[in-house]
């Protein structure tokens, strides 16, 4: 009751105090703001002024681009030469704000690798060439990661460094910009969720430096790998800069054989951009083909939702912070999902050599489950024109496995849109939808491209550079003393308000 009387006394004194000024303004002879408002009277300064406040001054909408990508690798680890197949899965031409990059199957699915310690190596090598891949074009390369172990098994984080330039031209991830000594700002460091056993840590570049390599260097943000699903996170520099990166964590839910081995599950990775906080699931479900296997590929679904976990820490700041998936306000979900075709192997492959996408989707099991309510009820794919991604043949990598009569050694599998993208939430609009045709495995890269809208937050500061950034661009003219020469004088509102301001106690008013 307080905040609002003093809020009602604040708006009531901002009210006389123009109603005040536009009756000086009418002595002194001024102008109006414009020859059609002369008759609106007192208020109409005013009520210009009071409609921009309208207008919430704390928040504002800037739009993200967000690559979401999707491979099963098949056990496969990566290799320099891969770097032009990744390149042009990553589409490098149309370049995101954000890279989002899901993997399954970066180690073989054999019993050491399910039950036995995590390796960091095989993540450590996609990362590595993920940056180059990222970094290196136009000549710009990245800084080699620093090996710097950790004593704990389950969290580790990747420290992005801020030079004191950086921190002196604005904003840094996770870095307040209130009023810091140099001593509180170097030992400020912000804490990204990094892949279990290898954390990383990269210094930023200048500005001039990122100029100089074209404004599109990219750091990790977040990766996170469990037996072989994988997720590693990419964020351009420039928004480090701009925005305030948050509460990034990672959570990974296994749920392979019987019900809790990493053979299957997910990898998920939470953060907040500004006011927008986003949630990025990788995941592997269940394979086959049988009658019944996709409900075993919708049970592994809900125990994801169930599982994923986002507890508060204490390096967490005091801005709201989603603890569960459906917490977010925008949520992708990626992977190998293998759902399959309602459909005989024969009529599959028909359809497909004719590039009869429309028809096959007829019968695939996800955009049945989703239509049905059975699982992602409210979720949204977009549109696949492309062919099915799964699976190829090890011995001819341009053709399905299976379908040849008498082909020995070789596993008859219906070829279907095993490798997905999803997502939920308001503002998400889908640029593109699309397959990669690299060779390296029996899956298809498959990826999308996004736009969604941020919310900005702005610190609320009640004094005159607050009524700077939101009054219009009102210019009244000031006519000056009759004379030989009869020039004019402008001067704008907000001048009117700074001088007056230091000689009035409006700030105390607000601020009591």
């Amino acid at each position: 009751m307080d905040s609002e009387n003093q809020r009602s006394k604040t708006w009531s004194f901002r009210r006389q105090w123009l109603k005040r000024k536009n009756k000086e303004a009418h002595a002194q002879q001024w102008n109006e703001v414009s020859d059609d408002e002369e008759d609106e009277g007192d208020d109409s300064l005013a009520d210009v002024f009071l409609r921009s406040l309208e207008i919430d001054p704390c928040s504002l909408s800037n739009e993200l681009r967000i690559f979401v990508g999707t491979w099963n690798v098949a056990g496969r680890s990566p290799v320099g030469s891969l770097a032009v197949d990744l390149g042009e899965w990553l589409n490098l031409k149309d370049a995101a704000d954000i890279y989002v990059l899901g993997f399954q199957e970066i180690v073989p699915l054999v019993t050491r690798n399910v039950i036995g310690a995590e390796d960091p190596t095989e993540a450590t090598n996609w990362n590595l060439l993920i940056a180059k891949t990222l970094n290196d074009r136009d000549g710009c390369h990245w800084l080699n990661p620093m090996l710097n172990p950790l004593s704990t098994e389950e969290n580790h984080y990747v420290n992005i460094l801020a030079s004191e330039k950086r921190r002196s031209s604005g904003r840094h991830a996770g870095i307040p910009t209130g009023k810091q000594s140099a001593t509180q700002q170097d030992s400020k460091r912000t804490s990204f969720g990094c892949d279990s056993g290898v954390p990383l840590a990269a210094q930023l570049m200048t500005q001039e430096e990122e100029n100089a390599c074209g404004g599109g260097r990219y750091s990790l943000m977040a990766s996170k790998k469990m037996v072989g699903v994988f997720i590693s996170v990419w964020m351009k520099e420039e928004l480090l800069r701009k925005y305030c990166i948050s509460n990034v964590k990672v959570c990974s839910v296994a749920c392979g054989i019987m019900g809790y081995l990493g053979n299957k599950g997910s990898v998920s990775v939470s953060m907040s951009i500004e006011g927008t906080s986003f949630c990025f699931i990788a995941a592997h479900l269940a394979s086959g083909e049988k009658k019944g296997d996709e409900g075993r590929r919708n049970h592994q679904v809900s125990e994801i939702f169930r599982r994923t976990s986002f507890p508060r820490s204490a390096t967490d700041d005091d801005n709201h912070h989603p603890l569960t998936i459906l917490g977010h306000d925008r949520i992708f979900w990626f992977g190998d999902l293998n759902y399959r075709l309602y459909l005989e192997d024969d009529l599959a492959r028909h359809l497909i050599k004719k590039h009869d996408w429309k028809a096959l989707q007829e019968f695939d099991q996800l955009r049945r489950e989703l239509e049905d309510g059975g699982v992602f009820q409210g979720w949204k794919e977009g549109n696949i024109e492309f062919a099915p991604t799964y699976k190829y043949s090890s011995s001819n990598c341009y053709r399905y496995t299976g379908g040849l009569p008498g082909k020995s050694g070789e596993k008859q599998r219906t070829p279907a849109w095993c490798d997905r993208i999803l997502w939920y939430g308001k503002g998400v609009r889908q640029l593109s939808y699309f397959r990669s045709e690299s060779k390296f495995s029996d899956h298809r890269p498959v990826s999308a491209l996004f736009s969604t809208p941020i919310e900005v937050m702005k610190a609320m500061n009640p004094r005159v550079d607050m009524m700077q950034n939101i009054l219009p661009s009102i210019t009244p003219t000031i006519r000056a003393e009759p004379s030989s020469s009869k020039k004019e004088a402008k001067a704008t509102l907000l001048s009117l308000i700074t001088r007056d301001a230091e000689e009035s106690p409006i700030n105390d008013l607000i601020e009591g």
